[in-house]
């Protein structure tokens, strides 16, 4: 079947077609990862293109990219490349982040990256040529990761202030120093 510029989807049949939701379509539209079909309302229709770019767009996801850096390849694409990729990218990887970055920035397996890195990565430096000998494994990096946590504090009625705990301790004293103070400003009497 070859693609078509006939706009002939509905919003929830794209939404079922892709296997996201019609909120997720709008969403993306707002963000400039699809472009908006020009009207508003039911009888808005998508086309092949569309498809296309939301199919893509979750493979980026599924790769690990934030969404602006897939609105960032999206937009050096044009819609022919989108459709190409979109019938040629191999299934995204089934295996943890770590262990996809590091087989995507491996030099000896460069064969091994989606299309769409070889298509849009900037050429930095002639890369000698990988050694018949497979590449002894990477050492395990120690990585801790730490969680984030976000805390809201109400200075005041309508008034509040979000902090990402954990903070390093002289940052949180300041932060401490500004909620005091803030409190003292928005509790004192404005007459």
């Amino acid at each position: 079947m070859s693609p078509t510029r006939e706009p002939r989807y509905s919003l929830t049949e794209l939404a079922d077609l892709a296997n996201v939701t019609p909120r997720t379509i709008r969403y993306y539209i707002t963000q400039g990862l699809l472009r908006s079909p020009g009207s508003a309302g039911p009888g808005v229709k998508y086309d092949d293109t569309d498809f296309a770019r939301l199919r893509l767009i979750k493979r980026l996801q599924s790769e690990h990219q934030p969404l602006a850096e897939i609105r960032t390849r999206l937009d050096a694409l044009g819609d022919e490349a989108i459709l190409q990729l979109d019938d040629s990218t191999p299934e995204p990887p089934r295996d943890s982040a770590l262990a996809y970055i590091r087989r995507i920035t491996d030099p000896s397996r460069a064969a091994e990256r989606p299309a769409l890195y070889m298509q849009t990565a900037p050429v930095e430096s002639a890369v000698p040529a990988p050694s018949m000998a497979p590449a002894p494994p990477a050492p395990a990096p120690d990585v801790r990761l730490e969680r984030a946590q976000w805390e809201r504090i109400d200075l005041a009625p309508d008034v509040e202030l979000h902090i990402r705990r954990p903070l390093v301790r002289s940052t949180a004293k300041r932060v401490d120093r500004l909620i005091a103070i803030a409190r003292d400003l928005l509790e004192e009497d404005p007459t």
